[in-house]
């Protein structure tokens, strides 16, 4: 369990809160679930609802399609944005490679926080297209392989 000096800590590095007020990141930490789950566990599958994002505190997982993984994500990252904006299926699973400790966001509570503080929006746009600008440059590679 992290106090809540060390979940405000914790929160203020990760990328899509980097940039907002102090006062805000607490109330936000505040918000979030702590969530445990041993090795190998799947924390969703491909094609379910989501509702929540995930913040790694401590472990590993990977995302997947079936047995081919996309990626692997850890400590201070997250996982899970798509399905909390776009409300489509999970476009694939994640399951924990070691013992993980996460925070979780749900859809509810981010927009809440939209509403509240606009500015979440505006950096959870600017990673996402982070995000998609090194997927577009890892493909350009790939192909010009």
């Amino acid at each position: 369990m992290l106090t809540s000096v060390d979940r405000l800590l914790f929160v203020r590095q990760v990328p899509i809160f980097k940039e907002l007020r102090d006062d805000f990141i607490v109330r936000l930490a505040s918000v979030m679930h702590e969530l445990q789950f041993p090795a190998n566990y799947t924390i969703f599958r491909q094609g379910e609802q989501g509702r929540s994002l995930y913040i790694i505190v401590s472990g590993k997982v990977k995302v997947h399609i079936g047995d081919k993984k996309l990626a692997e994500v850890e400590e201070g990252k997250y996982f899970g944005e798509m399905a909390v904006f776009d409300t489509q299926p999970r476009s694939a699973s994640v399951t924990t490679l070691e013992p993980c400790e996460f925070l979780e966001l749900t859809q509810e509570q981010l927009y809440d926080a939209i509403e509240e503080i606009p500015e979440v929006a505006v950096n959870i746009i600017r990673e996402l297209s982070r995000l998609v600008r090194k997927l577009n440059d890892d493909m350009t590679a790939i192909l010009s392989n």
